[in-house]
């Protein structure tokens, strides 16, 4: 029988257990049961202070509602102005030469043009927000940001959301809009041997997509693929996703709820076109820069279809950005890594576009 002392240094040890500080939301708490190797980092100062705006916005869980109800959140975009207004900053979106709403092969794009004569190299945009949410406009620092940086034209694409339109129908709007783009950039002043594709998150995912359908269809290809932070495989058990589960503004529940809404049945877990990583084989594919966020369930994912493209000979330039989560790439206005990420994105596009 243990001692009145022992028994009280077992509680004390019992008590001092329950209050070991585990990272959820970027924030301490006594709730989530992990081990030390997979606690959640801290984010950065800057990226903290995105983090209490969107938690002041009080948006509710979206893995609760509709499509519908989700598409009113609050999201970063929300946060970044919120703290531009704190500051006492202006939110006006960065000066971009030329921006023009079109519609191309049924589907609305958002042209930028940078300054200069052109003809320009063109980057193919696709916003993120699980195949479910947001839009061009959500996107828009990220696209303005990299045609000023990069000295190309972003086309941003507003390809069919899920569930309204479920698998395939972004990957094949997504695909003829590029196709239409590669064979008509001179009526745009761009320059139809210069033509890369990109996209944050699921539109990272549609950019490699895109590059993996021009392949199997035998059609023109792509030059480039930037892939920021992107999905690349239907797959909730890998370390960073057990790590993340509760990150903002990004987690597991959120993933599990767009990958419902997107696929149309479970079969469609294992087809390439809508999981990457699934694919027999990345061969032939266009060369990458993959830029990753060390807070987001997709940093896994995105670090393993870097190596997968590196082991089927594809030229790959990965780089993880510590302390920040999801979406902080297009949050140039408050962050400096995201300035970073951006000037990281522009330099290989352009060394691409010099070929």
């Amino acid at each position: 029988m243990l001692s009145k002392s022992a028994l009280s240094i077992g509680k004390k040890l019992a008590a001092t257990l329950v209050v070991v500080p585990i990272l959820t939301f970027g924030y301490v708490s006594a709730e989530a049961k992990m081990s030390p190797k997979m606690t959640m980092a801290m984010p950065d100062a800057q990226m903290k202070a995105v983090l209490d705006q969107l938690t002041m916005l009080k948006g509710k869980p979206i893995p609760k509602l509709s499509a519908t109800e989700a598409r009113k959140q609050p999201g970063p975009t929300d946060a970044v102005k919120a703290l531009l207004k704190k500051q006492g900053k202006s939110t006006e979106p960065e000066v971009v030469a030329k921006v023009e709403d079109k519609t191309i092969e049924s589907v609305p794009v958002r042209v930028y043009t940078p300054s200069g004569k052109g003809p320009f190299p063109v980057l193919v945009y696709f916003h993120g927000g699980g195949w479910v949410i947001a839009n061009i406009d959500a996107y828009d620092s990220s696209a303005r940001a990299l045609a000023n940086a990069a000295k190309c034209m972003v086309v941003s694409v507003g390809y069919r959301e899920a569930p309204e339109y479920k698998f395939p129908a972004a990957p094949e709007d997504s695909y003829k809009v590029t196709q239409w783009i590669m064979k008509n950039a001179k009526s745009m002043n761009g320059d139809p041997k210069h033509i890369a594709v990109g996209g944050e998150s699921a539109g990272g995912n549609l950019a490699t997509v895109v590059s993996m359908m021009s392949r199997d269809r035998k059609a023109k290809m792509p030059i480039y693929q930037l892939l920021v932070y992107p999905v690349t495989d239907h797959n909730f058990s890998r370390p960073s996703y057990i790590e993340n589960a509760m990150a903002k503004p990004l987690n597991k529940a959120m993933m599990s709820w767009f990958w419902n809404n997107y696929l149309k049945s479970p079969a469609d877990e294992m087809n390439p076109y809508a999981s990457p990583m699934k694919a027999k084989s990345l061969k032939g594919l266009p060369p990458a820069t993959i830029i990753g966020a060390e807070i987001d369930p997709l940093r896994s994912e995105g670090m393993a279809y870097s190596d997968r493209l590196k082991k089927a000979g594809i030229a790959v330039n990965y780089k993880l950005y510590k302390g920040v989560t999801h979406e902080f790439f297009g949050m140039t206005a408050v962050l400096d890594k995201s300035k970073d990420a951006i000037k990281f994105a522009a330099t290989d596009l352009k060394k691409a576009f010099s070929k």
